[in-house]
């Protein structure tokens, strides 16, 4: 159903800028054949600014469109590059005080992250895995790693957490202040509970003109000011909010209700509260990205049009990104042979939406591939390193041409 409200601020100066009509509402599902890839679910995109808070969302999502289940696959630890900032991730926490600590992790995944919070030497951490979607052991490092196939909400408040962990999964949910405050809720027996979010910053995307960065399951996009007021308005006491990745991720850090503890972060240098923007600076942002959207799609259409005349294309990254830059370029399948990817469990699969094959790094041999779109820069480096490995001479294009 439309919202005629903004679920942060419940504000209505309510500001579209971006419409598209059967979209894949996955990006992420393994698919097993072309067939099924070509007949996925689909849905319409209708993004919203609200200009008196800067939120962003699809007013058109259906939360029953989607499917989060065991065959869905978001993992990007299969990059070197990845896991190598997932690795400094844990190490800063760690630094700043997460030792001898109970974790809870919302949406877990596959716990990969939660693993090398827990196992990192002489932490002392325990870890417990929130996700219904969580594949794998219930129990592992000796007990200290636990998981729970469920939602993390106020039924879970039997675990003291001294820390809360979410990544990437509240820009999935419709209304993030329920979300908040469920978390918010679960922890009323732990005031003092330090809370860590990972969410898309959407003033990068705006900025970067990145067209395929709006797709489906991110139904909610978030400013440095926007994410601020969604967990003050569920009652945490936001401490930071930052710029990770590149400027392409925010980082927030929060406590669930009392005063900060100064002593714990006593020996950690300040890191000041990202200064709120005027409420219009994203809602603006969106206007012009809005105006000039077309134009950007026909100048890509045209770049990669260029690429294929000079022989067979692929595209690097067959996560969201790819799967929406095929959806909107190539959804016959005319320019693109193939999508590239490194995770292992969606080689020899089909890309939702499209069915453009995806296969690994390696089954390039043959088939005379001559350009690669690259969907991210961030791993530039890691896949050129791929490519001279296997000795093939092929060019890497940027995502931005």
């Amino acid at each position: 159903m439309k919202s005629s409200s903004c679920p942060i601020c419940s504000g209505v100066d309510l500001h579209p800028f971006l419409q598209r009509s059967r979209v894949p509402v996955h990006q992420n599902l393994v698919v097993q054949t072309q067939v099924e890839a070509r007949t996925a679910m689909r849905g319409d995109l209708y993004f919203v600014a609200c200009r008196s808070c800067g939120f962003v969302f699809n007013q058109q999502f259906d939360v029953d469109r989607l499917a989060y289940n065991q065959d869905y696959d978001n993992t990007q630890s299969c990059s070197v590059f990845f896991d190598d900032y997932l690795d400094t991730l844990v190490h800063d926490l760690v630094q700043q005080g997460v030792r001898d600590c109970k974790i809870v992790e919302v949406g877990c995944g596959k716990g990969h992250f939660l693993r090398k919070l827990v196992a990192y030497p002489g932490s002392g951490n325990r870890g417990f895995g929130f996700d219904p979607t969580y594949v794998g052991p219930d129990t592992d490092l000796d007990g200290r790693l636990a998981f729970r196939r469920c939602f993390y909400d106020a039924s879970c408040a039997d675990i003291a957490a001294d820390i809360v962990i979410c990544r990437h999964v509240i820009e999935h949910v419709p209304d993030p202040v329920a979300l908040l405050r469920s978390i918010h809720d679960a922890l009323q027996a732990s005031p003092q509970a330090r809370v860590f979010f990972e969410t898309p910053c959407v003033e990068w995307i705006f900025k970067n003109r990145v067209v395929w960065d709006f797709f489906y399951e991110h139904c909610s996009l978030f400013s440095a000011a926007s994410l601020s007021l969604a967990f003050t308005q569920a009652g945490f006491q936001v401490e930071k909010v930052g710029h990770i990745f590149g400027g392409q991720y925010l980082w927030l850090e929060a406590r669930a209700g009392s005063a900060p503890d100064t002593n714990s972060m006593a020996e950690q240098p300040p890191m000041p509260l990202t200064s709120a923007a005027p409420t219009h600076v994203t809602a603006t942002l969106a206007a012009a990205y809005g105006a000039s959207e077309s134009i950007l799609r026909q100048e890509l259409y045209q770049r990669t049009l260029a690429l294929r005349g000079k022989g067979r294309l692929a595209l690097w990254g067959a996560g969201a990104k790819g799967a929406t830059f095929a959806s909107l370029l190539d959804p016959d399948c005319s320019l693109i042979d193939c999508v590239i990817d490194v995770n292992p469990n969606k080689q020899g699969r089909f890309l939702p939406g499209t069915g453009h094959p995806i296969i690994a790094p390696s089954a390039l041999h043959g088939r005379d591939v001559c350009s690669i779109i690259l969907m991210n820069p961030n791993y530039r480096a890691e896949n050129q390193a791929l490519l001279d490995d296997l000795g093939l001479k092929i060019a890497l294009t940027d995502w931005s041409i």
